[in-house]
């Protein structure tokens, strides 16, 4: 399910071996769970795993212990508009990224120092009924310099889809091997 150009990430909220084990080698990880406090234990396993197997590993919203881990990056979800983490001193090759759904959000992205941008939903889903679709997705990232990654509602069935975008890859919660 996957192109071997494009970038891949898939979103976890628990550390399951099995579930990441039976994953294509060149699909990056996403930690992201809302609903309880990051348990340094669990990332600093999940870190070794990624690290071991040649995977890029980054925590959604929290700078702090992504730095304090030594992780590869952050992911700053679209509801988090705050621009004052770009202050800290981080290493050079830590990436920050995130997500948007508007032009508003896109330009909050780039003021966040984003090097990429996960632009959603491009396609309807059980949990979206409003969606972009390949021609909206290439009109909000026409005006950018950015590299944009597609998100929402990817399956198997509109994966060549995104090879019309302006993307560099694609993302997902579920779905992805």
């Amino acid at each position: 399910m996957q192109d071997k150009r494009s970038k891949v990430f898939l979103f976890i909220n628990t550390y399951n071996l099995n579930q990441l084990s039976v994953l294509n080698k060149n699909i990056d990880i996403i930690f992201r769970n809302y609903h309880n406090k990051n348990n340094e234990d669990i990332l600093i396993k999940i870190r070794d795993y990624c690290r071991k197997n040649g995977r890029k590993f980054y925590l959604s919203n929290d700078l702090k212990i992504a730095l304090k881990l030594n992780l590869d990056g952050i992911y700053i979800p679209s509801f988090n508009q705050k621009i004052n983490f770009v202050k800290y001193s981080i290493k050079k090759n830590f990436k920050i990224i995130g997500s948007a759904h508007n032009v508003k959000e896109i330009k909050n992205k780039i003021n966040q120092k984003c090097s990429l941008i996960f632009l959603s939903p491009i396609f309807k889903s059980n949990k979206n009924k409003k969606y972009l679709d390949v021609i909206k997705f290439n009109l909000l990232t026409l005006n950018y310099n950015s590299n944009f990654i597609a998100l929402g509602g990817i399956n198997k069935n509109n994966l060549k889809k995104i090879n019309l975008t302006k993307s560099i890859g694609f993302a997902g919660i579920s779905g992805i091997k």
